[in-house]
């Protein structure tokens, strides 16, 4: 249309455009047509606005939303209530309840008056904002309103209900949206909500119930009330109170069975006290009951869980004398067992003995063995696996394919991980967040940072939440594909989703304000992990004290570098390279010949190019005063070392 020559700029058209952004969480691709309608004279209205605020509140950035209807207000345009609404939801939905409060009350006092959307949001906020008794009261609140509660209000309340263990006033209001009369009709929402509270419930009633048996109340529960108590205990990693339930079901007299002491043996397994365990399918042997596959599957999962190879092998042969043929269930689990241990041969031998004992593997049993390959680097033995998982028309799980494009990419094969990833997606089987990761490393070794960027912009489109590992590896991608500055906007974004930040991160931020020459930023970067210089890697310490370095800060280079040794923190030859290198650009022939000094009493042996650069200095730069104060102190540097190394050798 632009590229036509009667074009006409228009409002609705760019208004639209700015909306179909939102909808896709492209809030780059919003402002850039924001900035680019005003070129053509066409003048944002509220619609332009409101379209503007929701994008940048589904991607998560509020500052952007406030700041967004800040420069509303300065345009004298007036926001109206879908504008509140959008940044009410902006703030609410990256938890920060407290400014939703903020803009809802602003929104009031400017005469707009809230909606049933309005409120649904606060609440959301509170909900998201763990203030589930704030919601609650806000929601009496509204109930003094003329606004009636939708299905979305009333979720919100039982969810935030369950949260705080009001069990009962939950499933009331549930029950009263199961009326036919019912303004608010149960959705799939409601329903898990409700089944996960029958989940939390069912064990504290059924606790309630002993504590009654134990007054003396005339309740007796019996075998299966005991197991199912003992179940719940074991699936909530409590062994010890599994095993006091054990006991007060044998002290009341009630014989344990079969299915009580694979609970109790699954108890400990499921914890890692495997020793424990094997205890208990002793016991269960002494009280003549023998075990079972599901005994011997809990053991099997138990001794991957503690890295014990032995045990694995004893227990796979306590089965083969009890008569106990292995399934696919216990299969799958000494297979992960000797993966997680390194063993990669035995299971590797474990599956052919299940295929040559007709045992059928499953989608578990190739995930557990192609995960396996590529922690050990067997990467051509995992597409192996992926082609007999292939020939046999098992089903593919998200973790074989992030598996598989994984070998594909540490063999160069970048084509086959781009296949791999598209089928993938063409099979209905949605990438996550561990698969586009997978993908964003097989672009970034192959040097394609054009294709990392446009995943990006996949991810974002697909409502992927990003973790630590992918956001480092997109900031690697936008570094090495010129786009340094979204490098700040990514961190950004990680700061307001509370995403955890590690030395990577770190390190591609540096040097995104190293080729943005943002030094404030690099400055706000080193105060921030001063704190725990003592455990960041050496890597990232070498980058900064470069950064600094090259910005021709060298005192806050040799600042920065103390701070670092104060801290215990391991630095290494090149430490000193870069002090050396950029001490001499900044013509500090002093501090150099300290560092050397430095270099030989941490035990590191200066290069005869550091001595070589100072001398060649001293020649070219430093005048026939000091060149010659220079040589001597070389002089006796040098001296200094070899006295040490002879001392050594003697």
């Amino acid at each position: 249309m632009k590229n036509q020559k009667n074009y006409c700029a228009r409002n609705d058209i760019y208004n639209m455009m700015i909306r179909l952004h939102a909808r896709h969480n492209r809030s780059d691709q919003a402002r850039g047509l924001f900035f680019e309608m005003q070129e053509w004279r066409c003048k944002p209205d509220a619609e332009t606005y409101n379209a503007l605020i929701n994008a940048h509140g589904r991607a998560g950035q509020w500052r952007w939303a406030m700041n967004i209807m800040e420069d509303m207000l300065r345009e004298a345009i007036a926001p109206s209530r879908s504008t509140y609404n959008n940044l009410i939801n902006a703030c609410g939905s990256s938890g920060h309840w407290k400014a939703a409060l903020k803009v809802c009350k602003k929104m009031s006092e400017n005469g707009v008056g809230p909606d049933l959307v309005t409120h649904n949001i606060v609440l959301s906020a509170f909900k998201t904002g763990a203030q589930f008794s704030k919601a609650l009261s806000y929601f009496q609140l509204m109930k003094g309103t003329n606004i009636r509660p939708d299905t979305t209000t009333l979720n919100i309340v039982i969810y935030c209900l369950v949260k705080l263990g009001h069990y009962e006033k939950a499933i009331t209001i549930f029950n009263s949206m199961r009326d036919k009369k019912s303004e608010c009709h149960p959705d799939i929402v409601t329903f898990t909500s409700i089944i996960n509270l029958y989940s939390v419930w069912a064990d504290r009633k059924l606790q309630s119930c002993f504590q009654y048996h134990d007054c003396r109340s005339g309740f007796h529960p019996d075998v299966v009330s005991y197991t199912s108590l003992l179940n719940s205990y074991g699936r909530s990693k409590q062994p010890q109170k599994a095993r006091q339930v054990f006991e007060m079901m044998k002290r009341d007299k009630w014989k344990p069975n079969l299915v009580s002491y694979n609970a109790l043996i699954d108890a400990y397994g499921s914890s890692g006290l495997l020793a424990e365990a094997v205890e208990v399918l002793r016991e269960m042997e002494k009280d003549s009951i023998q075990p079972n596959i599901v005994s011997i599957s809990s053991l099997l999962a138990s001794c991957g869980r503690c890295g014990q190879k032995v045990n694995i092998d004893a227990v796979l042969s306590a089965a083969e004398m009890r008569g106990i043929r292995l399934n696919t269930i216990a299969y799958n689990a000494a297979i992960g067992s000797y993966t997680n241990i390194g063993e990669y041969e035995k299971a590797t031998a474990l599956y052919k003995t299940m295929k040559k004992t007709k045992v059928r593997p499953d989608s578990i049993t190739y995930t557990v063995l192609i995960s396996g390959c590529c922690k050990m680097s067997k990467f051509v033995d995992a597409v192996e696996f992926y082609a007999e998982m292939m020939d046999m028309k098992v089903v593919v799980t998200k973790e074989v394919y992030s598996s598989v494009i994984c070998s594909y990419s540490n063999q160069g094969k970048v084509t086959e991980a781009e296949a791999m990833f598209n089928k993938m997606k063409v099979a209905g089987c949605h990438p996550d967040v561990i698969t586009y990761t997978t993908m964003l490393h097989a672009y970034n070794n192959a040097g394609y940072w054009e294709k990392s960027c446009e995943l990006f912009q996949e991810m974002v489109s697909h409502d992927i939440l990003f973790d630590t590992v992918a956001c480092s590896a997109l900031m690697r991608a936008f570094n090495k594909g010129g786009q340094s500055s979204k490098v700040l906007i990514l961190a950004e974004l990680m700061r307001e989703r509370n995403i955890p930040v590690h030395d990577a991160v770190f390190f591609e931020m540096t040097s995104a304000c190293s080729l943005l020459r943002d030094w404030k930023t690099i400055l706000d970067l080193i105060k921030l992990m001063e704190p725990s210089l003592s455990v960041v890697s050496i890597g990232l310490v070498n980058q900064i004290l470069h950064v600094l370095g090259k910005s021709g800060r060298a005192e806050s280079m040799l600042k920065l570098f103390f701070k670092i040794m104060a801290s215990g923190a391991e630095i290494n030859f090149s430490t000193y390279s870069i002090l050396l290198k950029n001490l001499l650009a900044a013509g500090n022939w002093r501090k150099y010949v300290e560092v050397l000094e430095w270099m030989m009493d941490a035990g590191f042996t200066p290069s005869s190019d550091m001595y070589s650069d100072i001398l060649s200095f001293a020649q070219k730069s430093a005048g026939p005063k000091h060149a010659t104060v220079i040589r001597d102190r070389i002089e006796s540097v040098k001296q200094k070392s070899a006295d040490e190394i002879l001392s050594i050798k003697v």
